[in-house]
């Protein structure tokens, strides 16, 4: 029978008869042998190993605190003298205070405080449970030794008691345990099963992702269907956020197929045509690329969209040529004028604490000072009111509240990575850092629903280096997360939905280059998803972000203008990947490592050539209007099949700039002064956002 109070979940496994012998462990207790029930569960889409006493009771006071990079709970007695070696700062910690037997884990979602019992007898002091996602290694007994057992080390290299099958042996467990995870031999000893997997636990940070030239060595194809089909049905359980079931489980996958197939004889694998492109399908649920090949979806055939003009950019918007359009009440004058300017050149530095409240919504353009005065009163008011109601809640309310820990663990965890080298947040109790963790805390309050995802300290961060005020920097950020709420909320869609759009605009740029990425299951373009879910925050450096950032936030030239610049990155490396024929390994790394090294303002100038070009084309497809915010075409074109002549109702908008005279870059790369001349139809209206 199952001890009262276990941990409920669907069981994997159950045996009894599994000791504990304690006098092995050289303790005090007078029970050698203990008996207990061990057990392994799925839970929440987690799988959790619990063990415990078949007369279950346990003081909380002896809890043995995780780790403090540990996801995992460990109910395990310390001896007085192991107590010393922990050191009390560890039980001091925030983590330890409230890190106790009633919750499996405070990286992901806990169990309720109701599933562990009240504990007094000492034998359940041996008591642990713990996630599979934090198992390291299990050593096993010699052959011929007597019963079997086992020995759990976690990955913060916490050693488990010894657990003895008295009642058959442990081969039925592993068995188990091999069905969400793949064990193999350690080189260094045969006893050891080694949990095959580089990956980190499900709450690591956004930091880790993709950032690491072996994820992009993955030996895809030399994955068998049975371990993909693993891999696909452990990926089903994963949607808890919109990061782990992405870009968590990217990571993991490409390092559960390079870990699990190191050292194998390619010549004895084959990996089936579009396998991979299977599986992303369903990692990602909903997401279908090829939209030309379903019913009710425009088939983007290939056209013709013209020649491309080659932009230049001006100088950032100054101070001087900022207060020149202000007027003596405050208001911006000109305010379409002053958005083209920022869209084609940026803001100096001096200016963005101003201009980007106008730009993210926080101040209305036609607002005058003394509004924004009594607007920033009353916004302070507001958020110091937010940030009290997490500060006031008392430790003992925290520890009945397990979405607040998650949240809180969340994010101090993540802040201690965000941008270090960056000097206004590196060092020890750097300021910097307690702002970014206030302002994301106080955001829970305001968005408790959404509360915190990994990747929002990297938006938040840069807002804070320009504000340099916590208030300013809050509302700058609330703007900003209405904008990019669904990139993090649970079901994806902002996600599924950009990736999506991404394809079709660059099938109708290069249908050539979009073939070959489906030739080499790449079609998904999963290899964007950092830079969509986050801004290309980790693609550019931190002062190139500050200038991308503040041109996108005008909505020029076009609406969704961040998937051209998308386009216009991946056109630039179209070469190389086609020239080269690099595969699916070679494309995700060679995209990952371009990291850094992107220049932002000739990628400007081409994702703004991209839209230029489109606006001139007469056989725009209407899914492309619709994802640039231009108006229906109702030509007809090689995809709507109307029968009506094709120059009849042409309404594509044109540039929102207010002279169809572009400068230009010469063919050499130098600089044109004289003025190419655009020709844009008569009837086409100008480009606007939608």
């Amino acid at each position: 029978m199952a001890a009262a109070g276990a941990v409920s979940g669907k069981i994997i496994y159950e045996q009894e008869g599994v000791y504990i012998h304690s006098s092995c462990a050289k303790t005090n207790d007078q029970d050698s042998l203990i008996s207990g029930i061990l057990r392994v569960l799925e839970k929440d889409a987690e799988v959790i190993v619990d063990w415990r006493p078949l007369d279950d009771a346990l003081d909380s006071s002896s809890i043995l605190y995780a780790g403090k990079d540990s996801s995992s709970v460990v109910e395990w007695t310390q001896t007085p003298k192991e107590r010393p070696h922990r050191g009390s700062e560890h039980v001091n910690s925030y983590e330890a205070e409230w890190d106790m037997v009633n919750t499996v884990s405070f990286k992901k979602k806990p169990h309720t405080n109701g599933d562990a019992p009240s504990h007094r007898n000492g034998k359940s002091k041996w008591s642990f449970l713990f996630s599979l996602t934090d198992l390291k290694s299990i050593k096993q007994n010699k052959e011929g030794m007597g019963w079997s057992y086992l020995v759990f080390r976690l990955k913060d290299d916490v050693v488990l008691p010894a657990l003895h099958f008295h009642q058959g042996d442990s081969k039925l467990l592993i068995g188990s345990l091999e069905k969400y995870v793949v064990l193999c031999e350690s080189p260094q000893d045969k006893r050891t099963l080694l949990v095959n997997c580089q990956n980190k636990s499900l709450s690591q940070s956004f930091e880790n992702l993709l950032d690491e030239p072996a994820y992009g060595l993955i030996q895809a194809r030399l994955l068998d269907r049975r371990k993909l089909l693993w891999v696909i049905h452990h990926w089903k359980k994963i949607k808890k956020d919109p990061y782990t079931a992405t870009m968590v489980g990217f990571s993991k996958v490409t390092n559960y197929i390079f870990d699990s197939l190191r050292g194998s004889d390619p010549s004895t694998h084959q990996r089936p045509p579009s396998e991979m492109a299977d599986f992303l399908s369903d990692a990602i649920p909903g997401l279908k690329i090829n939209q030309q090949e379903e019913p009710g979806f425009e088939v983007i055939t290939r056209i013709d969209l013209g020649e491309r003009p080659v932009v230049q950019r001006r100088e950032p918007v100054s101070l001087e040529e900022w207060s020149k359009n202000i007027d003596s009440e405050g208001r911006i004058l000109n305010v379409d004028n002053m958005k083209q300017m920022i869209f084609r050149g940026g803001l100096s530095h001096s200016l963005r604490k101003q201009a980007w409240k106008f730009l993210l919504g926080y101040f209305p353009w036609e607002s005058t000072k003394d509004e924004r005065t009594q607007l920033q009163k009353q916004k302070t008011d507001e958020y110091f009111r937010m940030k009290l109601q997490w500060k006031s809640v008392s430790e003992e309310q925290e520890k009945r509240n397990s979405r607040l820990r998650d949240y809180r663990s969340l994010i101090e965890k993540d802040v201690n990575r965000t941008d270090r080298t960056n000097k206004f947040y590196e060092g020890q109790d750097n300021p910097g850092l307690i702002l970014l963790h206030d302002i994301l805390m106080t955001y829970c309050m305001y968005d408790f629903d959404l509360g915190y995802v990994q990747g929002m300290s990297d938006l938040l961060s840069p807002l804070l280096y320009v504000m340099e005020n916590e208030v300013d920097a809050f509302w700058c950020f609330a703007s900003y997360m209405d904008q990019m709420h669904q990139n993090f909320e649970e079901q994806m869609q902002g996600m599924k939905t950009q990736l999506i759009q991404l394809s079709t605009l660059l099938r109708l740029l290069d249908s050539g280059f979009c073939s070959y990425l489906e030739s080499q299951d790449s079609g998904y373009l999963y290899f964007c998803f950092r830079w969509l879910l986050i801004r290309f925050k980790r693609e550019f450096s931190f002062l190139d972000i500050l200038r991308l950032w503040e041109v996108i936030w005008t909505e020029l030239p076009c609406k969704n203008f961040h998937l051209l610049l998308c386009c216009a990155i991946l056109e630039s490396e179209k070469q190389q990947i086609m020239e080269k024929h690099y595969g699916f390994n070679e494309i995700l790394k060679h995209i990952n490592e371009l990291s850094m090294k992107i220049d932002v303002e000739d990628i400007l100038c081409k994702a703004e050539a991209i839209s230029l070009q489109m606006v001139k084309c007469k056989e725009l497809p209407r899914a492309v209007c619709e994802i640039l915010g231009l108006q229906n075409s109702e030509v007809t074109t090689p995809d709507s099949d109307t029968g009506e002549d094709e120059n009849v109702g042409m309404t594509h908008p044109s540039s929102t700039f207010h002279s169809n005279t572009l400068p230009t870059l010469a063919a050499s790369g130098a600089r044109d002064d004289s003025p190419t001349h655009i020709s844009v139809p008569p009837n086409v209206s100008r480009l606007t956002p939608a």
